[in-house]
């Protein structure tokens, strides 16, 4: 899936792009455990969030452990990923939520 073809159509591409700073990298295959940290609104929004930048920095941490991210998408992304039916993915590796181990979705 070429996501980056997805983001040229979108308002405000870089919310899903994952490269700010302190953003972990970790090599997908080095990791025995796979996270998808998860914040059920914008990017915006979510960014801020406390604990969720808390557990995703611990796993990080942790040698075993890889850990990403995900926001919703803002309605212009969601109606492209419906229309093509992809997945959402996490920001940092670009897999499918559904390649991680384990997802976890804060409520605020």
């Amino acid at each position: 899936m070429d996501y980056d073809s997805l983001l040229a159509n979108v308002r405000k591409a870089a919310r899903y792009l994952g490269c700010e700073k302190n953003a972990a990298a970790k090599p997908w295959d080095s990791a025995e455990v796979r996270a998808c940290l998860i914040f059920p609104d914008l990017y915006e929004i979510g960014m801020s969030h406390l604990g969720l930048q808390i557990l995703y920095h611990v796993l990080n941490d942790l040698d075993w452990a890889l850990a990403d991210r995900a926001y919703c998408p803002d309605l212009d992304l969601e109606r492209l990923l419906r229309a093509k039916e992809w997945p959402l993915w996490g920001l940092e590796q670009r897999r499918p939520l559904g390649r991680f181990d384990l997802l976890g979705i804060t409520l605020p």
